[in-house]
């Protein structure tokens, strides 16, 4: 049996990410943007002057968690304090990061995608992450 999974075109990641960055700029947030395939593959990355290279590597790592896991990483964080064995578990699992910032990327229902935000406070990221989604008509689930 074969299964075809959509995903996401580099171009339309590319662009995600400029508008994700646009609007960490209108806000004065210095963050890096991540967009990865629905595999967790990256697309497209960038970060603004002032972001540490740290900085890009967790976004990328948050987009890879809301791609996989088809989470957000904000509610795949709540998940983990509502049971401390899966925090045990998953702790020690590389690039899986529960921190606020990721989400999957939908179109008509399917995860094609994620975007990881980093380098702000979690609702900052989050409102960065949904800007770069928004500006291309696509969807995500909190």
């Amino acid at each position: 049996m074969i299964v075809q999974m959509a995903s996401l075109s580099s171009t339309s990641a590319l662009r995600i990410v400029e508008e994700a960055l646009a609007e960490a700029a209108r806000q004065g947030f210095c963050v890096a943007v991540c967009v990865v395939d629905a595999h967790g593959h990256t697309l497209a990355s960038a970060r603004t002057e002032r972001a540490t290279p740290p900085i890009l590597t967790f976004a990328e790592d948050k987009a890879y968690t809301a791609a996989t896991m088809r989470r957000a990483t904000a509610a795949f964080a709540e998940r983990m304090a509502a049971r401390p064995s899966l925090t045990l578990g998953l702790s020690t699992r590389q690039r899986l990061l529960p921190w606020g910032g990721g989400l999957p990327i939908l179109h008509e229902g399917q995860v094609v995608g994620g975007i990881g935000v980093s380098g702000a406070q979690e609702p900052e990221d989050i409102a960065c992450a949904e800007a770069g989604l928004r500006a291309l008509g696509l969807g995500w689930e909190a």
